[in-house]
This record gives C-alpha cells, structure tokens and sequence, in this order.
C-alpha cells in the first residue's frame, strides 16, 4: 500500500500555512511536503512537525524572485553566487527539519540554449555535491510547458541523461504523475523504465491536477504499480483539491477497498 505525504502548499488551503501541519496530522498524513520553507523561521516549521507526529519529505531550493516568475536559478547567467547562496539556506533548513531530499528547480531558459545549458550542468554538480556532503538527495523534475512555459527542464529523457551524464549516486529524478502524463503519456513503462533513477513521486490528476480518481487516468492502477515494482517511499500529493481539501479525500478509502 502507498505512503502518501500532504502537500501542504497545494493543500488544506483552509487554514494559514502553519496550521495545515495540525490540519494534515488529523486528517490522518503522518508525512508532507511544500514547495519553499522560507517564509518562515525553520524552527517554527520543525516545531509543527514535531507537534503533529510528521516528518517533511521534500521541499525545493529557494525559486530566486517567485512573484516576478523566476522558477528557479540553476540555467539563468550571472545568476551563480545567488544560486550557491540559495543552496546553503536551503541546507540550512534541511539540517533543522531533517528532510532527507531537495528539489532544484531549474529556471526559464530555452533548453536550446547553450550557455543556459552549461549554467545548468554547473549548478546541477554542485548542489548535488553539497547536497551529497549532507547525506541528502538532490531531485530534478521535468515540467510540462502548460504549467510552467519556458522552463528549462522539460523533457524526462533530458533528464535522465543528464542524472547519468553527472554520475552522482545521490541525484535523482522527482517522477510527477501529472507532469508525465501530459509531456509523454506511456505512464506505467515511463514508470518501469526510470524506477531506478527515481527519488520522488508526486500525483495529481490529469488534466485538473485535482485529487487522484477526478481524471483521464486510472490512479489506482498506477499506485498498484509503484507496489509492484517495488516503491517504497512517499507519494506527494501535490494536487489542488477541488473544494474542501478533507472533503476530497475519499480517495484514500477507495484505495484501501481496491
């Protein structure tokens, strides 16, 4: 049977972001995740999960100015000391809330683009070195252009060549459920055949990206495949509930009765 970890930026939306930690621990998660930490002090966050029984798998290196919408630093020129900059504060909060992986997020940058590239490669070798110095998996995650136009990762045969292109034990791929479906289809052989460069899964349905079971594909087929291919880790649910996050999660129950 899958773990599942909240998304708690996507998620339990009802409340203020310190409080879905209670929120997610009552609805019965005992694991989440969120996309960035930083707005808050990360001895308030680990306080929340400390409180609630919860552990954070996953959360993603500082995205540079989200509200003018950079999606990351690792491909933009002239943008190196700020990225290493945000490598430490993200390893900072890692060592304080004991999360055993980070997501790097890539950038907007045309993948054709050649120093855009070699910015990428460089950023890549380094924060999954730092990360490794750590004991931590550094994450990439192809987007779909829908979501995230112009974002430098696109494609996960791109990234599976360059996971082994780098050849570092500790870099991996986040396998998105939602993101795969719309840039290539082929759900369950894409999920057997990068099974062992995958770190991380998320889901969401397609093409809402709202609770599993809402969409085209059949979820719970592929959650029976994780198992059977021997998936042991979390499944972040990083989806957009349709209305009440609790109300929507009947899923679970369907789940537990297949």
């Amino acid at each position: 049977m899958p773990r599942f970890a909240a998304n708690l930026t996507m998620m339990f939306n009802e409340h203020a972001f310190l409080d879905r930690f209670e929120a997610a621990a009552n609805a019965g998660f005992d694991a989440v995740e969120f996309l960035f930490p930083y707005d808050f002090p990360a001895e308030a966050i680990g306080e929340k999960l400390s409180a609630n029984g919860l552990s954070v798998v996953l959360f993603n290196l500082p995205p540079g100015d989200w509200s003018k919408g950079e999606r990351g630093l690792a491909a933009l020129e002239g943008r190196q000391a700020e990225f290493r900059a945000s490598v430490e504060t993200a390893l900072s909060y890692a060592r304080i809330l004991g999360v055993p992986r980070l997501h790097m997020m890539a950038g907007i940058a045309e993948r054709t683009d050649v120093a855009a590239a070699a910015r990428y490669r460089e950023a890549l070798a380094h924060a999954a070195d730092a990360a490794g110095e750590n004991g931590l998996d550094l994450l990439i995650e192809p987007l779909n252009p829908r979501d995230m136009s112009g974002y430098f990762l696109n494609d996960f045969d791109q990234a599976a060549e360059l996971i082994a292109a780098l050849d570092r034990p500790n870099l991996k791929l986040q396998f998105d459920i939602y993101h795969r479906q719309i840039l290539h289809g082929d759900m369950l052989k894409g999920l057997e055949r990068l099974m062992p460069i995958t770190g991380h899964i998320q889901t969401a349905s397609v093409p809402g990206r709202n609770e599993p079971g809402t969409g085209e594909l059949d979820d719970f087929r592929i959650f029976a495949a994780l198992d059977e291919l021997g998936y042991a880790g979390h499944i972040g649910c990083e989806y957009r509930p349709l209305c009440d996050t609790v109300a929507g999660l009947g899923w679970r129950e369907r789940l537990q009765g297949s």
